[in-house]
């Protein structure tokens, strides 16, 4: 089940919400979304309930004992073993066949495919999971005594399947007890639908275009088509996974959690320092402080360090050896901008920068797209005039020409533009004629975007959301 699709907005929420808010007992609204979760993960494969079960089983237990124990070898021990069977788990389903593959290139063993289709979310929970058990070995939270409410952490609907990373000490204080009020629950149906309107009106219409675009043989893409299509896929997962995390933490808001924010505007950054600063923050964050500064940070070597993160946040992302490449890639720049670039940015006018900064960026998401590293080259070589095409053809004139209004208005909406506008503008001074005037404002346009969004998913056939992939 994806948020974005008509069984989630017009079933499965209201009856959650119904019953929900119908109990009166923290206790009893907390099973009522734990079930409710449960039932949102099995509706694509029941049987991977078990492995959350199993791994949210392992870590409830292993963080008593990891308290229990804290400031002798016990603890660490107990550390290592989350660690380890978190790990274990995530490697097997997700990079044993990856494992398999590179094997039998160098040596030829012929080692057996496990068989099984990736587990939805299995990256998202497994590191939330970890947070967890390193917190309560730092002492940074207590570690849980009610297994039910441990269970309430991992497997909440609103985050389990693509994020963002929520840790347990950001809402550990929520899930003992939780404050909703009128002006909270509002905020989430708004938010909500802000990031129903990113996937279905924006994200979808883009990821149309890629894949009519890429889809053909990339033998036959111009220049510019290679350009444009790569922008559309920037656009396309851009919108995608901020939409999703803006459902998630709208989501979150109406049950009474508060989730951090996965996206600042990485489109207007102006170095990809900026960048990795604003984008997906809840997995930037999670290697920073668990990987990051635990090697050494930038006191001890740092560029040791951003290589091995990069390579981690690459693989992270799907066990191919061009997610490998595209952490790399980034790492190199990061490198390079810690090395000089960035002062001499920041001399350069805003523009300059920011020209810099959507470039690089799009060639890396060529290397993100294309499973296929030749296919990703033989792109970047078109990108760059070292393949013998053309310019532009016809069917790339009429690509842009329907999808002009598309790339306005999404290139707008990457930017604070219409947030500034809609909030420091027209909805203030509605608001100083009446303070109830703002609300209704707000209803009236919640309700024309839930509308054409309802419209636009009756019949949609391309509705995939990109992160359930990783």
């Amino acid at each position: 089940m994806v948020f974005s699709s008509l069984v989630f907005i017009f079933v499965f929420l209201p009856i959650n919400l119904l019953l929900y808010f119908s109990a009166k007992k923290e206790g009893t609204r907390n099973w009522i979304l734990i079930v409710f979760s449960l039932l949102f993960y099995a509706y694509g494969e029941p049987v991977w309930c078990i492995l959350l079960i199993f791994s949210t089983t392992v870590d409830f237990r292993l963080g008593q004992l990891i308290e229990k124990y804290r400031g002798n070898w016990q603890s660490k021990f107990y550390l290592c073993m989350s660690v380890t069977v978190n790990l274990s788990l995530l490697g097997f389903f997700k990079y044993w066949n990856f494992l398999v593959d590179n094997m039998d290139l160098l040596t030829a063993t012929n080692l057996p495919y496990h068989g099984f289709l990736l587990p939805i979310g299995i990256s998202f929970y497994t590191f939330q999971t970890l947070s967890y058990s390193i917190d309560v070995y730092r002492g940074d939270v207590k570690a849980q005594k009610q297994y039910s409410k441990f269970l309430l952490f991992v497997s909440l609907f609103h985050q389990l399947v693509a994020g963002p990373i929520v840790r347990y000490k950001d809402i550990c204080e929520e899930i003992e007890n939780r404050v909703i009020n009128k002006d909270k629950f509002s905020y989430g149906v708004k938010r909500f639908i802000q990031g129903l309107a990113k996937k279905v009106i924006l994200a979808n219409f883009a990821g149309n275009t890629v894949k009519l675009m890429f889809g053909n043989s990339i033998d036959q893409i111009t220049v510019v088509g290679a350009w444009f299509a790569t922008a559309m896929f920037a656009f396309q997962i851009y919108f995608d996974f901020s939409g999703y995390s803006d459902m998630a933490i709208g989501l979150g808001r109406m049950f009474g959690f508060t989730y951090k924010e996965n996206f600042n505007y990485p489109y207007i950054a102006v170095s990809v320092t900026d960048f990795w600063r604003r984008w997906h923050i809840s997995l930037g964050s999670f290697f920073r402080d668990y990987v990051y500064i635990p090697l050494g940070g930038n006191k001890k070597n740092l560029y040791r360090n951003l290589i091995v993160v990069w390579f981690l946040t690459g693989l992270w992302h799907g066990a191919s050896w061009n997610f490998v490449l595209w952490g790399i890639f980034f790492a190199g720049w990061l490198i390079i901008e810690k090395l000089f670039l960035l002062k001499v940015l920041q001399q350069m006018p805003r523009i300059i920068s920011h020209i810099y900064l959507i470039i690089v960026v799009l060639i890396g998401w060529v290397l993100f797209y294309f499973v296929d590293v030749n296919q990703a080259i033989q792109v970047l070589r078109v990108m760059f005039l070292f393949e013998h095409t053309a310019l532009v053809d016809m069917k790339t004139i009429i690509y842009m020409r329907n999808n002009s209004m598309l790339f306005i208005i999404a290139s707008i909406c990457s930017t604070p533009l219409l947030k500034n506008l809609y909030q420091g503008t027209i909805r203030r001074r509605i608001s100083e004629i009446g303070y109830e005037y703002g609300h209704l404002l707000d209803a009236l346009i919640v309700g024309i975007v839930l509308v054409v969004t309802t419209a636009l998913l009756i019949g949609e056939t391309y509705n995939p959301f990109l992160y359930f992939r990783f």
